[in-house]
């Protein structure tokens, strides 16, 4: 008896020293954000192997819990987790537990065959790893743009976004809802639908969780291949071509942006989706710090303060419903008359940004979306056109409609993004 309790120990202490010296390879982080799914126990940004050892060597108390080592989500850490860390592996586990844009902790039953959307970035997401088939019902946002969604919109309206029809959604049966960031969104829906519809939040709209949130929904969607081709396209041009060469701009050299939300004389502040794409551009945001009026990061602004800061650059957002730009738009009449509007601003003649022709306007959805950036590309091109003489935002687009969507749309000759025409 005593010769096998020997043996066990020596049988232990040997697994744990090959576990940490297999942990020893392991990097603490493989990217600047953590993947929001419990199973994730180094806490990187993917889930595979490592997060197994990870998980053996906290059983054997030779690492910490972390908060995302209960892969079962039953508040302990046993040879059950790293077997559904195994299964999220291999694209086979029953339920998937995570945390949404909201905060908030949601179960999956997987897999998931049946999907309602209720925000088009969403939407947007779902066709990035090609699981649209799936969707069985949408927002009314979503049927109304029938170019860009020629399959979703077909489908059954859910209603409006902020006050989805609930017996609808019920009639569907759907697995899981996608609505937006709001936690309040989250909230009132879960705790009026059947508890097997799972409900998740999503903030599609901003460039600093662009690539978590497309890896989540490909764990969620069983699609962590074409999820991980999306982000390396994303990176080749967000980190890579524009990244790296707005990083050798020295702060005192960068250009001074006045990015304006839809609504006249509202900024994008810091936290929102037009304040990262500039910032990804190199651009300094000077509305940045201004104090928010809302739960959004949008700040009002003094036309007094706006002609003393004098912006170098100004950049105007246009929602696509004014019927002034979007894929079902092709003349750019209209956006150019607005952008003569707001140009004849009083005051706003003195502006260096007016004077010298360095102000554009851009579609929303280049801004706010799942396709904020494209929006991005062209605000690089705007801000320092020397150092991105070689950049050319409208192909960048236009691949990602071929590639990522599937749509057979070409950009030349159709659809209104931006005023002036990028050349």
């Amino acid at each position: 008896m005593d010769l096998n309790r020997s043996r066990l120990r020596i049988g232990t202490s040997l697994l744990a020293m090959l576990l940490m010296l297999s942990l020893a390879t392991i990097p603490a982080t493989a990217s600047d954000y953590t993947l929001g799914i419990y199973g994730n126990a180094n806490e990187d940004d993917t889930i595979n192997m490592q997060d197994v050892t990870y998980t053996e060597l906290i059983i054997l108390e030779y690492r910490d819990e972390t908060a995302l080592s209960d892969a079962k989500y039953d508040y302990r850490i046993n040879m059950q987790d790293v077997t559904q860390i195994e299964l999220i592996i291999l694209g086979r586990e029953k339920k998937l537990t995570l945390i949404d844009s909201a905060d908030r902790t949601v179960t999956v039953n997987k897999p998931v065959e049946r999907i309602v959307v209720l925000t088009y970035p969403d939407a947007e997401a779902i066709k990035i790893v090609k699981a649209e088939e799936r969707v069985v019902g949408v927002s009314l946002d979503i049927k109304t743009r029938e170019t860009f969604f020629p399959e979703l919109s077909k489908l059954p309206s859910t209603g409006v976004t902020s006050n989805p029809d609930l017996e609808r959604i019920i009639e569907l049966n759907p697995d899981i809802i996608f609505t937006g960031k709001l936690k309040s969104m989250g909230t009132n829906l879960e705790n009026k639908l059947p508890d097997t519809i799972a409900v998740t939040c999503w903030d599609m709209g901003r460039l600093e969780v662009m690539t978590k949130n497309i890896q989540m929904l490909g764990y969620i969607l069983g699609n962590t291949e074409d999820a991980r081709e999306f982000c390396t396209f994303y990176q080749e041009y967000i980190d890579e071509m524009i990244g790296e060469r707005v990083s050798k701009i020295p702060e005192s050299d960068r250009e001074r942006v006045y990015i304006e939300y839809c609504d006249d004389c509202i900024a994008f502040a810091t936290g929102s989706s037009g304040h990262e794409i500039c910032v990804a551009a190199g651009g300094a945001n000077i509305a940045a710090d201004l104090p928010c009026f809302s739960e959004k990061p949008i700040a009002e602004v003094d036309q007094e303060w706006l002609i003393e800061e004098n912006p170098d650059v100004i950049v105007k957002a246009v929602r696509c419903k004014s019927s002034l730009c979007g894929y079902g738009k092709d003349d750019p009449e209209a956006m150019i008359q607005e952008r003569e509007r707001i140009m004849s601003r009083a005051g706003w003649e003195g502006l260096t940004a007016v004077s010298d022709n360095r102000f554009y306007l851009i579609d929303m959805d280049l801004v706010g979306s799942t396709a904020n950036f494209v929006g991005a590309t062209y605000m690089a091109k705007w801000l320092y056109p020397d150092q991105f003489e070689d950049l050319d935002p409208k192909a960048f687009h236009q691949e990602y409609l071929t590639r990522f969507q599937r749509l057979d749309y070409d950009l030349d000759g159709n659809g209104v993004f931006v005023c002036p025409e990028v050349m």
